[in-house]
């Protein structure tokens, strides 16, 4: 997959669409999800143009992959789910059911969450 400049993420980083920010610093951004799976539901970006998890572990700088972690955490503690617990999901791939080419954690939560995986 390759990263496409006109992805909805990539638009909402150049303020053409906007998003409901949670947290921003120099080297993430984290907003609500407009399609909620749970009371909680934030994705958290990098700035960079990154497609996935592999692309951005192999490419990005130190700084950006700290700030990545420290920004996800920062969500949960935010939306005050450290006692209840939370789920974190990164897609990757067509198999991994990604649909935006830009890596993106969802920080979802504040409900018992169920399996995993569906069974179909």
């Amino acid at each position: 997959m390759m990263y496409d400049d006109n992805n909805i993420f990539a638009k909402i980083l150049r303020g053409q669409i906007p998003c409901k920010k949670v947290h921003e610093d120099s080297h993430t951004l984290a907003f609500e999800d407009i399609n909620p799976q749970a009371p909680v539901h934030t994705l958290v970006i990098p700035k960079g143009k990154y497609v996935s998890m592999t692309d951005f572990a192999a490419k990005a700088s130190d700084a950006e992959l700290a700030a990545f972690s420290r920004a996800v955490l920062k969500v949960v503690e935010i939306k005050g789910l450290q006692a209840g617990g939370y789920r974190l999901i990164t897609n990757n791939g067509l198999n991994g059911g990604q649909e935006v080419p830009h890596l993106h954690v969802h920080v979802v939560g504040g409900q018992p969450l169920g399996p995993m995986l569906s069974r179909k």
